[in-house]
């Protein structure tokens, strides 16, 4: 198990990669409205995760994976979404749920 102060900064990568995710999705011109309304709820639960008490941390993460879930899910469902954001979108998913294997 990760140290608190770990998953913290763990958190704050996942953070920057579903950003990154976001900033992709939404610059995407084949993006669907619902696709990019996916990846904003999980940019959105990845900011709530980043201001949870340490003590619900794991509860975060737990809940941020599911968030990645559907983002990889509308990602992958998205016929006109490009090969950048698809990829952004999975490269943020694969780090939270590597994230949630170590908590």
């Amino acid at each position: 198990m990760l140290a608190t102060t770990d998953i913290r900064a763990r958190l704050d990568d996942c953070r920057a990669k579903t950003a990154t995710a976001m900033a992709d999705t939404e610059g995407d011109d084949g993006a669907s409205v619902v696709t990019v309304a996916v990846v904003r709820e999980f940019l959105s639960k990845a900011d709530k995760a980043g201001r949870t008490p340490d003590d619900e941390a794991r509860d975060a993460v737990i809940e941020l994976e599911q968030a990645a879930d559907s983002a990889k899910a509308a990602a992958a469902a998205d016929p006109r979404l490009g090969g950048a954001a698809r990829e952004s979108v999975e490269a943020a998913h694969l780090a939270i749920c590597i994230l949630k294997t170590e908590v």
